[in-house]
């Protein structure tokens, strides 16, 4: 696709191309969103990709967003269509004299995609933050150790339901999924679903008196926080799901695919667009998937 390296920078958020991928960096600093500073960075598979499309930017601006496939990235999963603008780690916006170029990387990402663009994802392509993690909610502070969910509730913000429940543990195999509610908005809340249809009926509808829900307020559950939580809880739950196994089997690389992206590189090295270092670490991860 293009000479590993190349980028392109907007504001707060720069897009370095690789030949099988884009890796997202999100600047540091008081006007970036506190949700990009929390990620940092994120590479994102061609393979996880929907399209790439213009989308309209703020007065003087150009902006292209890149569609994750549906079912590809544990983040956006977990968000659905809950995250404004400004947080959205998919989004680059960039001067608007940039607009050819912005113009060309997209249409270089777009001849990048795999045949299965428009499918749903058959596993997570994009990876989780990382555990331990954990946050303040209103009535409790959540942890995730990566193998187990902790709620313990604050005496001052719990109600007499889940005070009277006690403490909980929640092992990633108990669980079916999460439901996460943006604190931006009216009943934010970090909810998990539990396997079986007994534990979904018994589950109280307010998530105020749900022993397997902490509830959101201002100045608790932020987003920055409880969104990169959900998201690894809901990775390590895919994971430990009873199907995670044949999935993984299912979607295994095929060695002659993999023989015929090194072919890839290697007529890439041949023709200079790839450095010796280069080829020699693409080769690398490739031989690694087998």
């Amino acid at each position: 696709m293009s000479r590993m390296g190349d980028v392109l920078a907007g504001f707060h958020t720069v897009w370095e191309f690789d030949t099988d991928s884009v890796l997202i960096r999100f600047e540091r600093g008081i006007r970036t969103p506190k949700l990009l500073q929390a990620l940092g960075e994120r590479r994102i598979p061609h393979e996880a990709l929907a399209a790439v499309e213009r989308v309209p930017g703020r007065r003087g601006t150009v902006a292209l967003r890149a569609v994750p496939r549906p079912g590809a990235d544990p983040l956006m999963e977990a968000a659905g269509d809950q995250l404004r603008e400004t947080s959205d780690p998919y989004r680059l916006e960039l001067p608007a004299e940039r607009e050819p170029l912005a113009a060309y990387w997209a249409d270089e990402i777009r001849g990048a995609l795999g045949p299965s663009a428009d499918e749903p994802a058959e596993r997570h392509l994009v990876a989780a933050p990382d555990p331990p993690l954990s946050f303040k909610a209103y009535d409790g502070k959540a942890a995730f150790d990566g193998r187990t969910v902790s709620f313990r509730w604050s005496r001052t913000g719990a109600s007499t339901a889940k005070w009277k429940a006690g403490d909980q543990h929640f092992a990633v195999e108990e669980l079916a999924g999460v439901e996460w509610r943006s604190p931006d908005a009216p009943g934010g809340r970090l909810r998990l679903l539990r396997r079986g249809a007994d534990a979904l009926a018994a589950a109280p509808s307010a998530a105020d008196q749900d022993a397997a829900a902490v509830v959101f307020g201002r100045g608790y559950g932020l987003l920055h926080e409880s969104l990169p939580f959900a998201a690894a809880v809901l990775a390590a739950v895919r994971c430990a799901s009873p199907a995670a196994a044949t999935v993984s089997a299912a979607v295994r690389p095929d060695p002659a695919a993999v023989a015929d992206r090194i072919r890839h590189l290697g007529a890439l090295h041949s023709a200079g667009l790839l450095t010796d270092a280069e080829f020699t670490a693409k080769k690398a991860e490739l031989l690694a998937e087998l």
